[in-house]
């Protein structure tokens, strides 16, 4: 069945915000109630607002009402070009060895540059199709990747009802992956999933965006050298002990404050959250592919209140 939606006056949001203040201030009353229920919301008449570090996948939007939050879109992910950290440098990597361009140009440094730019396009692109009014679903579920951002999922569909993650993808501007869930127009989190790999597949195969300039032969290559690096990272997490006492809050987490739990990469906290939320260690049964000893591992670390 379509999620209900809803449609009500946010409390305004901020981009960037210290770590001491929470997401779960923004999630008082009514967005509260959306969350418990997990009903999308729906914002009318929003609009794109233009900063200095925006992107693709993450920008701010304004509502008819005026107020302000930080969104980012489920399901997909363009290419980083905003690299300020080593974190950034890292998920670039990944991005470049995913569509196969590590080595564009003959040069590692020539590459970077290359996939930065394409990361433009994506936040160009998104300012293009959003200079019209259109329309946020939301949750209010907590989107921030680490620490240093404040953002809510949403899916964004513009005046036209074009789904603006499904355009991202479909123009190779953005790859199928992150968190995703049951859409505005009711289809399930692995429908959404599955059509927006579709929509990769055709981009790919008829050489749109950034998939123009993928070294097909190496691909495998850079694919594989991308899960080794992924699988020694996981297992210096595994190794990792976090201090006695210490307490990951599973329903408000990061997924970087996930991936502090032992055996917890990138993938496992993505469907974590996915799942949100939980009640109890149990619950996180249903997350594809956490094993059961990986969650008597880090079921002493985790805090399941919620706000």
């Amino acid at each position: 069945m379509p999620s209900r939606c809803l449609s009500f006056s946010a409390p305004p949001g901020r981009g960037l915000l210290p770590r001491a203040v929470s997401i779960a201030a923004f999630l008082l009353g009514a967005a509260n109630i959306a969350l418990a229920d997990n009903l999308l919301q729906e914002f009318k008449n929003c609009q794109y607002v233009k900063t200095d570090w925006g992107d693709g996948d993450s920008f701010r939007v304004r509502t008819g009402e005026g107020k302000e939050f930080t969104v980012r879109l489920y399901g997909v992910d363009c290419v980083e070009w905003k690299v300020v950290d080593e974190a950034d440098a890292e998920r670039l990597r990944s991005q470049r060895r995913y569509f196969g361009i590590s080595e564009v140009g003959g040069t590692g440094s020539g590459a970077i540059v290359f996939a930065r730019e394409f990361g433009e396009r994506g936040a160009i692109e998104v300012e293009r199709i959003l200079a019209s009014p259109f329309s946020v679903h939301t949750t209010f579920a907590d989107a921030r990747g680490d620490a240093r951002f404040e953002r809510i999922y949403a899916f964004i569909t513009t005046n036209d009802g074009k789904d603006v993650g499904e355009h991202l993808v479909s123009q190779g501007l953005a790859r199928a992956y992150g968190v995703s869930r049951q859409t505005y127009d009711g289809r399930s989190r692995d429908e959404y999933r599955a059509a927006l790999a579709d929509l990769e597949l055709i981009a790919s195969r008829k050489g749109l965006g950034i998939w123009a300039h993928t070294d097909w032969e190496k691909l495998p290559l850079e694919r594989r050298e991308q899960r080794e690096d992924d699988e020694e990272i996981q297992m210096a997490i595994g190794k990792s002990v976090l201090e006695e006492g210490a307490r990951i809050p599973v329903n408000l987490a990061s997924r970087d404050e996930l991936m502090r739990l032992p055996g917890i990469g990138e993938t496992l906290a993505l469907r974590i959250i996915e799942g949100r939320p939980y009640k109890e260690a149990a619950e996180l049964m249903a997350v594809e592919r956490l094993a059961e000893n990986t969650i008597e591992k880090i079921s002493p670390f985790l805090d399941f209140s919620f706000p």
